[in-house]
């Protein structure tokens, strides 16, 4: 991208991402709690009216979002520190959740099945989030029925309200993560026994029942189709560390093979890695497998593949976009299939105008290789496909200016500062003056 371009921008700018890309990332990398877990943990912490203390929490807005809605609701929130955080909900004053930005965060609905496990009531915005596709809620409400709840969906908000809450047996039509982790909490207090059939098997369910019991519940099968659930008539307090980020984990991953680096991924579990790791290791990857870290060297030329996306174990649909990145770049044609999202391709356009070479039908995208990107002015399409553009811009030849960052930003603690430590020039800029000020000190 030339400077004639950039002279074009807006004198004043929404925060960018500048890059110069041509440079390998090598170095280690921490990656942070999960942001999939920890939204269902804050949720969770509300279920009691002792202290909760959570610790590895991202600091994403996300995260901030979430803990503002329950802060708004009445509960005490003291952050210990950036990632530390004690909650007390003895003191929550109502189930209304008003918060505007809640409609941003398709997490803001495990506060209904919080409040409705705790309270037999909860009136919540319905959840918003990036713009990847439909998000329906109808197994949620599919579930929170079968206990004994009335569920109203009037406008942008769902009221649930139960006399009484009993367990059930449950079937989910589809499987879906959120819908799990709801009528998990929801069912945790209930009476009697909760059986959930077709639930989901993310490490993030996981983590969330696995806090759930450190509170006293009895949830069983986790990370398994089949969810038994037998309620208790109250919650404790607890001390909780959340798992590391599986989806963070990848995009370091990628960002190895996308930029031909060598980079050592600490702070991760690898069985939640597997699909990636098999993925990478197809695409002529290194891989070296530790207790708690993985180190990925990329190939100077990556082989093509094939991808579909499908529910854990399977690959994570939030990995799509960086794995297609790496495909732009392979020698050869790819094929990946989207099997979650109907939304999920648009940054392909984005990637066009760096010189990537896609076609798109339906649910599938054929992806043919290209020997070198190069830099563009282009923009975030959500969260994971905004993490993959940074990737690209980093592989590129040139500078890549990416807008829209803030879908970034919801999921990345630190991303740019990251990425600096593994050698990437990049930098978060504000005004046309820093973005020239970047490019005189990065000039060859």
């Amino acid at each position: 991208m030339g400077s004639q371009r950039v002279g074009a921008l807006k004198r004043s700018i929404m925060a960018q991402y500048i890059m110069k890309g041509g440079r390998p990332l090598n170095g280690e990398v921490n990656v942070s709690g999960a942001k999939n877990a920890a939204l269902g943990i804050l949720a969770a912490a509300v279920m009691t009216d002792e202290n909760v203390l959570i610790e590895n929490l991202p600091d994403v807005r996300d995260i901030n979002v979430m803990l503002d809605a329950i802060r708004e609701i009445g509960a005490t929130i003291d952050r210990i520190d950036r990632n530390t955080v004690r909650i007390n909900a003895s003191t929550v004053s109502g189930v209304d959740v008003h918060s505007e930005n809640m409609r941003r965060i398709r997490a803001s609905y495990y506060l209904i099945g919080a409040l409705l496990g705790k309270y037999k009531r909860a009136n919540v915005p319905l959840p918003g989030g990036c713009a990847i596709g439909a998000r329906p809620i109808d197994q949620h409400l599919k579930g929170f029925r079968a206990l004994g709840a009335e569920c109203v969906v009037d406008g942008d908000k769902l009221s649930a309200r139960a006399e009484r809450l009993t367990g059930s047996h449950i079937y989910l039509d589809i499987v879906s993560v959120g819908a799990t982790i709801n009528i998990m909490m929801a069912a945790a207090l209930a009476e009697g026994r909760t059986i959930l059939e077709n639930a989901a098997k993310e490490p993030h369910i996981v983590d969330v029942a696995n806090f759930l019991n450190s509170m006293g519940a009895s949830i069983r099968g986790a990370g398994t189709d089949v969810i038994r659930i037998t309620g208790v008539p109250k919650l404790h307090g607890t001390e909780y560390s959340i798992i590391p980020d599986q989806i963070e984990a990848g995009t370091f991953m990628f960002a190895s093979a996308i930029t031909k680096g060598d980079i050592m991924v600490r702070n991760l579990i690898p069985k939640h890695m597997e699909a990636i790791s098999a993925k990478l290791l197809e695409m002529g990857c290194i891989i070296w497998e530790f207790d708690d870290a993985i180190r990925v060297v990329g190939a100077q030329r990556l082989r093509p593949t094939n991808v579909k996306t499908l529910p854990y174990p399977g690959f994570p649909t939030d990995m799509q976009p960086q794995a297609s990145t790496a495909m732009s770049l392979a020698k050869g044609t790819s094929v990946v299939v989207e099997s979650i999202f109907e939304n999920r391709f648009r940054y392909l356009d984005e990637l066009a105008r760096m010189g990537g070479i896609s076609k798109v039908e339906g649910s599938t995208a054929t992806i043919t290789g290209v020997e070198k990107l190069k830099g563009a002015q282009i923009k975030a399409c959500d969260l994971r496909a905004g993490a993959a553009l940074v990737m690209a811009g980093l592989a590129a030849e040139g500078y890549t200016v990416l807008s829209d960052i803030e879908y970034i930003q919801r999921g990345y603690e630190h991303f740019e500062q990251k990425l600096r430590n593994l050698g990437a020039q990049i930098a978060l800029v504000n005004s046309d003056e820093e973005i020239r000020e970047f490019m005189r000190n990065t000039a060859d």
